[in-house]
């Protein structure tokens, strides 16, 4: 019972466009499908989530044709083991800083001779039950993704990109612009050396991803083959959306000042 269009759809070499959800709001991650997004990064990293919530959200997802991915707090077994017994279409870990973190987490999120996931298959991705070759399955469609948010995991992506089963680097520029030492500041030259690394020694091995704002950086992404595409957060384009929107009411007050 999980939706794996997007790792399929990355793995036939086409791009794919999602959001980070960062509150538990169904109905924002419906507008998301209709809206003709392909997947969503459930934020449970920065958001505040319940298990009984984000496998709401995954319901939600499904029932909408979107893949949901979950950022998970951190790289702990129970965490992982929750969202993909859930039946999240996959994972994105956080705060990792080699590659030897990266291979404890294929070996939590994927079962034998793969992993050592721990078995349960009365578990919703596994339909209770219902689903007799789904470690076969889960272990081939679960989406596995790692961010490259730190210099350290900038030194490691040779070694990142010989792990078989990790699907995909998410480069997360405000991190790495925080761990480089100039945060905020993400187009500083440091920054993008950093990224431009990421991109050189991973395309073509791994897929790649990162998060976007604009049309500009879109655009210059994807033409240098990054095809896993996060367009801001529910937070930052309902805040943008508001703004325009109380823009209008401007002329209107007697100062003439800004909400």
């Amino acid at each position: 019972m999980f939706h794996s269009a997007v790792k399929r759809k990355l793995d036939a070499g086409e791009t794919v466009f999602g959001s980070f959800l960062k509150v538990d709001a169904p109905s924002i991650a419906e507008l998301y499908g209709l809206a003709g997004f392909d997947f969503l990064i459930v934020d449970a990293e920065h958001g505040c989530f319940t298990h009984g919530q984000i496998e709401n959200l995954i319901r939600t997802c499904e029932r909408m044709g979107m893949s949901s991915v979950i950022r998970t707090p951190d790289a702990q077994e129970a965490n992982i083991l929750h969202v993909l017994d859930s039946g999240a279409s996959g994972i994105q870990v956080p705060s990792l800083k080699s590659a030897a973190e990266v291979r404890e987490v294929i070996n939590k999120a994927k079962y034998w001779p793969v992993g050592e996931r721990g078995s349960a298959r009365a578990c919703r991705a596994a339909g209770y039950g219902t689903v007799p070759d789904y470690e076969t399955r889960a272990n081939a469609e679960t989406l596995v993704a790692v961010h490259i948010e730190n210099k350290e995991m900038v030194e490691e992506v040779e070694a990142l990109c010989a792990i078989d089963a990790l699907d995909v680097l998410f480069i997360g520029p405000g991190d790495l612009s925080q761990s480089l030492g100039h945060p905020g500041n993400a187009g500083h030259p440091d920054v993008v050396a950093a990224i431009d690394r990421v991109i050189e020694v991973a395309a073509g091995r791994k897929h790649i991803g990162t998060v976007v704002g604009n049309a500009a950086q879109l655009e210059a992404y994807v033409a240098r083959g990054v095809r896993y595409i996060a367009w801001l957060s529910d937070l930052g384009m309902i805040r943008g959306a508001l703004n325009a929107a109380a823009a209008h009411f401007v002329p209107y007050r007697p100062t003439g000042e800004s909400l």
